[in-house]
């Protein structure tokens, strides 16, 4: 079976959990084994199998959303030949589907996140937006089936598109490479980044976009202990209003405490595996998070976790267990906004500094979030599940 995977991210160039995802599922995929190619976004790939898409150049200038658009037409054409094509996010929907009606072979969706609860998209995109969100909704609702990273994922689904029938909609987690994400006692990377080992430290890693909540984290991080560090492994803003937002905030505080660490820049896995690892607790403020892949990651390298209590967090993150899970009640209109913004930050602020008071807890946490990780989270299990999807549509 030849199988075509459709995105906008793969290796080298990620900096989402979308294309962390991509770069395993075809690495398990080719072990079952099966005919792998995938299409990306941007420059050519040394990988064989892996074909880059550059923006058309008659769309240089033109909206971002539309750039994409042309890309998708020009990957659905290099479908041709395939038995399946399975496109992931918004970005690549749109080749699958015209793929689908193109080339007649079925049309698989992973749902990694869902446009309508994004709707501060608008900021970043413009008119875009309403291309996106068509884009999306055109494919999820043709789609032969969907894949959902996680049980919250496929209620989401449901609720956004109600016209998708829910026998269509399959739940296969997100996962993890334990061998690769596993403790790494060194400190090199720590002294280069100017982070003590000695000392307790939080951690976050991710955009910095709304979804993702640093705001909240920077203002909880008022009340933590004074001899904590913040180390923020934190790059590539939406927009330039959340870079100043988020870059308002961080100075602030920088002004008040010390030990308050910022990484703007992409580091190789070896180096945020390491930071990982020394960390007393590793934080996902995230206020709509499908999944968060990157709970998941820390769990690996055997770091306590608090983590939003929102989206698919609570079916990666054991609250009580394998860290803390932190309340929100959320504005019913599809953004995550808190309904109590204050409450919000007030909760995440105890839940850290509760574990950070409480090393050996957070110890505790961080060995059981491990076994969890290799237990119930592996790729290989992951690609077998991808698989039974596959057969069940062909």
């Amino acid at each position: 079976m030849r199988v075509d995977l459709l995105t906008r991210e793969y290796p080298p160039d990620v900096y989402g959990g979308a294309g962390v995802h991509l770069e395993y599922l075809a690495r398990e995929l080719r072990n079952l084994p099966l005919d792998v190619r995938v299409h990306c976004f941007g420059a050519p790939r040394d990988e064989a199998g892996v074909t880059g898409y550059p923006d058309p150049a008659g769309l240089a200038g033109a909206n971002a959303a539309l750039r994409t658009l042309g890309v998708d037409l020009e990957m659905a054409a290099g479908c041709a030949g395939a038995d399946v094509v399975h496109s992931h996010t918004w970005y690549a929907n749109l080749a699958g589907h015209v793929a689908k009606l193109l080339h007649g072979v079925p049309h698989v969706v992973t749902t990694h996140s869902l446009e309508p609860l994004r709707p501060w998209k608008a900021e970043q995109l413009g008119g875009g937006y309403a291309l996106s969100s068509w884009a999306e909704r055109t494919a999820i609702e043709a789609a032969d089936a969907v894949i959902a990273v996680s049980a919250g994922m496929k209620a989401d689904v449901l609720r956004a598109y109600p016209d998708v029938d829910p026998d269509k909609v399959h739940v296969v987690y997100n996962g993890i490479d334990t061998a690769q994400y596993a403790p790494d006692s060194s400190i090199d990377v720590l002294e280069r980044l100017g982070i003590d080992p000695l000392k307790p430290s939080v951690v976050y890693v991710g955009r910095i976009t709304r979804q993702k909540g640093l705001p909240y984290l920077l203002r909880a991080a008022r009340s933590l202990p004074a001899d904590t560090q913040l180390v923020l492994l934190a790059g590539a803003p939406d927009t330039p209003e959340i870079a100043a937002e988020v870059t308002a905030l961080a100075d602030e505080l920088k002004a008040t405490r010390t030990g308050v660490v910022w990484v703007q820049e992409m580091l190789p896995k070896r180096e945020v595996i390491q930071v990982l690892t020394h960390a007393t607790l590793f934080v996902c403020p995230s206020i709509y998070e499908p999944m968060g892949i990157v709970n998941l990651e820390a769990m690996a390298c055997q770091t306590a976790v608090v983590a939003t209590a929102t989206g698919g967090i609570p079916e990666v993150v054991a609250d009580r267990e394998t860290g803390l899970l932190v309340p929100i009640e959320q504005v019913p209109d599809g953004s995550g906004t808190p309904l109590d913004p204050d409450r919000f930050v007030a909760d995440l602020a105890d839940a850290m500094t509760a574990l950070l008071g409480d090393p050996a807890r957070a110890a505790a946490f961080g060995r059981a979030g491990r076994q969890r990780a290799v237990d119930h989270f592996s790729w290989a299990a992951i690609a077998d599940r991808t698989l039974a999807v596959y057969q069940s549509i062909t």
